[in-house]
């Protein structure tokens, strides 16, 4: 049997929202955290991570965490959010709970919540107007958030063949 190991994961990137005060406050917590493997913040949709990252949806990572791992790997959402609680000594052992069926339905839940946060914070923030003007909150994998009315879904289309490989 010829079966490939996967690379080992030994630094991670943190794409996160510079714009978003509960992002930078994550950041901050982050980086006072003891930590297995070395995370690093850059702005998500910056110079720099457009530089780094040129593969990536620069568009997509505004609209969720996103996390690279030094061997390329992509990690988005929920599974951003483990793997960077992965890379925290104190965190490791709830990373691996997270990682089971029933985990990931809780992480998937804190992100719903965290990006629900968000939003009511760009409208409070200047009567719906937000760091985007008051437009629509659109995520990549079919929520979007507007102002007036709230939360709505509608599954992502990939019919004009656009759609970014996961």
């Amino acid at each position: 049997m010829n079966a490939t190991a996967p690379a080992p994961v030994r630094r991670l990137t943190v794409l996160y929202d510079a714009e978003c005060s509960l992002c930078a406050f994550l950041r901050d917590w982050l980086l006072r955290q003891p930590q297995l493997v070395p995370l690093e913040p850059v702005p998500a949709g910056s110079a720099e991570a457009r530089r780094r990252f040129p593969g990536l949806d620069h568009g997509a990572t505004l609209d969720e965490i996103t996390v690279v791992g030094d061997a390329g790997q992509v990690y988005r959402g929920p599974a951003a959010w483990v793997v960077t609680l992965w890379a925290l000594r104190e965190y490791r052992r709830l990373a691996h709970r997270l990682s089971t069926p029933a985990g990931a339905r809780l992480a998937k839940g804190a992100v719903l919540a965290a990006a629900k946060w968000r939003g009511a914070q760009w409208h409070r923030g200047g009567g719906g107007a937000g760091p985007w003007g008051g437009r629509v909150y659109r995520r990549a994998d079919g929520w979007a958030y507007d102002p007036g009315t709230g939360w709505t879904y509608e599954a992502p289309s990939c019919a004009d063949g656009s759609c970014a490989p996961r």
